[in-house]
């Protein structure tokens, strides 16, 4: 068996995010839009007779043990099934942009088709979800209203913008931020409709602004061009802009202190392109 997939796995943002309420199992009810991106990791997938799952992920500080790409090859590996994995890491950790979560869905995926074991999209994403919340939307390949603890979704169309996003110089644990005594958890569920009227409420926000004052700093800075926005727990924030030429002219003002980049909002991940 030697065969090789390579795609993009995408990064994504919340356009909103409510917290709805808290389980009794720790998990909180939340409600939110995913917008996948045209931006993130660069992955490539051989498969082989080995039965071991290699990774060569430059860079990573996270320990093998923990890497949510083996841990996702591991619920599918069976017998001499193998694989060579490479991840170049574009999506930065901790900003709220989905990279564990979206390059274990890309492993689902990919393995899924690589050694031919023919799983319905439904049964990669409970799998998914046992890796993560986040990680069903990813599978899914598309943008989408997220209810549950973001595991309940339902794929929108939404306009395609160019988005500008910054990142600050920390790193945000989500655990940290739904931990936190101040986070508001009874946000009154809004619908749909409400959304695309243009509710776009991070409740999360004000906690990560008083934990990461240079998360506001980024987001008042923003101001200037759009509104700006936080993406889950951030530490990532950005704005819509209507072309890339628009959100182009906004990165070349960018502090030096901040990473940016500029990418389109799209409604199907380029991971699910690349293996259709």
């Amino acid at each position: 068996m030697s065969a090789s997939v390579a795609l993009i796995s995408p990064a994504k943002l919340n356009l909103f995010l409510h917290v709805t309420g808290r389980r009794e199992d720790g998990y909180h009810t939340l409600q939110t839009v995913f917008q996948l991106l045209n931006w993130g990791d660069r992955m490539t997938f051989t498969a082989n007779d080995s039965g071991r799952v290699t990774l060569h992920m430059p860079g990573s500080e996270v320990p093998l043990q923990d890497n949510l790409i083996l841990r996702a090859a591991q619920l599918l590996q069976r017998g001499t099934l193998g694989a060579a994995i490479t991840c170049d890491k574009q999506i930065p950790m901790g900003g709220g942009l989905g990279g564990g979560s979206s390059n274990a869905a890309s492993t689902l995926l990919a393995l899924n088709r690589l050694w031919q074991l023919d799983m319905s999209l439904d049964t990669l994403q409970a799998l998914g979800a046992s890796l993560g919340a986040d990680v069903p939307v990813f599978v899914g390949g598309h943008s989408a209203w997220a209810e549950g603890i973001g595991e309940v979704l339902t794929a929108i169309h939404l306009p395609e913008a160019w988005y500008l996003i910054l990142k600050p110089r920390c790193a945000v644990p989500t655990g940290e931020i739904f931990s936190d005594r101040e986070l508001t958890r009874d946000s009154l569920p809004i619908t749909m409709a409400a959304f695309f009227q243009g509710v776009h409420r991070n409740d999360c926000e004000p906690v990560v602004v008083a934990r990461y004052p240079e998360t506001g700093e980024a987001l008042n800075w923003l101001r200037q061009f759009a509104e700006p926005r936080l993406t889950g727990t951030g530490s990532c924030v950005f704005a819509a802009f209507g072309t890339r030429e628009e959100a182009q002219a906004a990165q070349r003002e960018v502090p030096g202190k901040w990473g940016s980049f500029v990418a389109q909002g799209v409604n199907e991940s380029p991971a699910l392109r690349a293996l259709a």
